[in-house]
């Protein structure tokens, strides 16, 4: 009998293969097709309704709403809220909405970074909505979740109350674009209230199915992160304690005096509210600048998010790419961390060459290991991350499975700084040309869930199977891709 995960594996590779969840294949969320439902909804002549994600309370779900604004609040369609509705009217911009009674700034804030790359907002976005022609009250929007873009279909009824929207809502009455993607990724969560809290990061992966990364203040070139744990308190100087700001821009200027100050340029997803210090316009609207110094000492951290991993050394580079989904089963395949010295072995071990014929020795740092928990919860809040990290080791060619004599004998190459309770874990190294094995595990043991294991070397990386004993148990040349530089970065606070 097969160890526990390897049929579900087999099943993966197998709609890989024939492109489920590929952007051009996405897998159907809830098994909803869009172009079949609205067909038969077209041919009966009635609006579509989501029996998936009933306009009703449990969408809203528990806490965000009193229980006077629920007995008034109703599901209205856009021709219910606006005499002229549309989709998009004239393109894109993060200044066409604001955030509404929900507490979902860093997904807005995505959304605004997100405006900035009109090919990466046509991912999530399918062309051709519209409340014209063929209208029928359905709307369909596409999600990178855990390795696989999701389709997601949706109604359009929106949550009102006095007619008037009380999540995200666009500047311009007529248009509904935000507020339908919101209602999607709601959707996607579990319900509203599963959007409440979060971070720019799990929404900037969603919406790119990227390469993220998370860099402190200190470490940064760009830096940011308003500091103080209490969310959505309004400080002295105009910042939101706890809050997502968007990075629009930098710019570098001179003064009357001859003197260069480096600015960065801001957005707040409320669309309202902004920096009164130093450079501060004072007009109170929700783009501001400020000196990067101030920037360094009033945010704590920065979220970046490429398409490629080019932004990580400034080059434009050709990348190999590797990814694993694997499972860690209580009893079998989840031995804890390497402190667990009896068990450790047992977690799941991924055999690679780093090749030597493209190898740059000037290169600081050549790979980039992401290891994503996959979550099987309906509602987001239900979730409960693990503490995960992972371990590199070097070996010489001709092992199977790695025992727990390996391990013992074997000082890991690499390893995670600190095991996290995040949804993603990320390390950034060099490793020279050679043979390795990764150990993604959590930081208990008998902890079951599932993962996504993604490789970006910057020379040419391949894949082994280590159930035998020599290099003939090659599985595959790993696919490599150019990416350009240009403008395939999205950046959040």
């Amino acid at each position: 009998m097969p160890p526990p995960g390897v049929c579900l594996n087999i099943m993966e590779s197998r709609h890989k293969t024939e492109g489920y969840g590929s952007f051009s294949n996405p897998n159907k969320f809830f098994n909803q097709d869009h172009q079949q439902l609205k067909h038969d909804c077209l041919i009966q002549r009635v609006s579509f309704i989501d029996e998936t994600f009933p306009p009703n309370q449990q969408s809203i779900g528990p806490g965000i709403l009193s229980p006077n604004d629920l007995a008034n609040l109703k599901w209205l369609r856009p021709a219910n809220i606006s005499p002229n509705p549309a989709f998009i009217l004239q393109g894109i911009s993060r200044f066409d909405f604001r955030q509404g009674e929900l507490g979902n700034c860093w997904f807005l804030a995505s959304i605004g970074a997100l405006t900035f790359k009109k090919c990466v907002f046509e991912q999530i976005i399918p062309s051709g909505q519209t409340f014209d022609k063929n209208y029928c009250g359905l709307f369909h929007f596409r999600f990178w979740r855990f390795g696989k873009w999701v389709d997601v279909v949706i109604d359009d009824k929106l949550p009102t109350i006095n007619g008037r929207l009380i999540f995200v809502h666009s500047k311009d009455p007529n248009e509904f674009w935000p507020a339908l993607m919101e209602k999607a990724y709601a959707k996607v969560c579990g319900s509203y209230t599963d959007m409440s809290a979060g971070t720019p990061a799990e929404a900037l992966m969603d919406f790119t199915g990227g390469v993220h990364m998370t860099w402190p203040t200190f470490t940064a070139l760009y830096v940011c992160g308003s500091q103080g744990s209490t969310s959505n308190t309004l400080s002295s100087n105009g910042l939101v304690l706890g809050h997502a700001y968007t990075v629009t821009g930098v710019e570098q200027v001179t003064t009357n005096r001859g003197k260069v100050v480096n600015l960065v340029r801001l957005w707040n997803p409320w669309g309202k509210g902004e920096w009164n210090g130093d450079w501060s316009d004072r007009l109170h609207e929700s783009v501001f600048r400020m000196t990067v110094d101030d920037f360094c000492s009033f945010y704590s951290d920065l979220d970046i998010c490429g398409m490629s991993p080019d932004f990580l050394d400034r080059n434009s580079s050709r990348w190999w790419t590797l990814s694993y989904e694997g499972q860690w089963v209580a009893g079998t395949t989840a031995g804890g961390c390497g402190n667990n010295t009896d068990s450790f072995w047992t977690n799941p071990q991924y055999p690679i060459e780093i090749r030597a014929e493209q190898f740059d020795s000037n290169c600081e740092k050549n790979l980039l290991v992401s290891l994503l928990q996959k979550h099987d919860k309906r509602n987001r809040h239900q979730v409960q991350n693990h503490y995960i990290g992972l371990y590199i080791f070097e070996y010489q060619p001709g092992m199977g499975k790695f025992p727990a004599s390996f391990f013992s004998s074997h000082a890991p190459v690499a390893q995670s700084k600190s095991y996290r309770n995040s949804r993603e874990v990320m390390e950034f190294l060099f490793l020279t040309p050679g043979h390795y094995v990764i150990v993604p595990s959590t930081y208990d043991p008998n902890k079951t869930a599932s993962f996504l294991l993604t490789l970006y070397s910057k020379d040419e990386i391949c894949s082994y199977d280590n159930s035998g004993d020599d290099e003939k148990n090659f599985i595959e040349k790993v696919f490599n891709i150019y990416y350009y530089y240009i403008c395939h970065y999205l950046v959040i606070i």
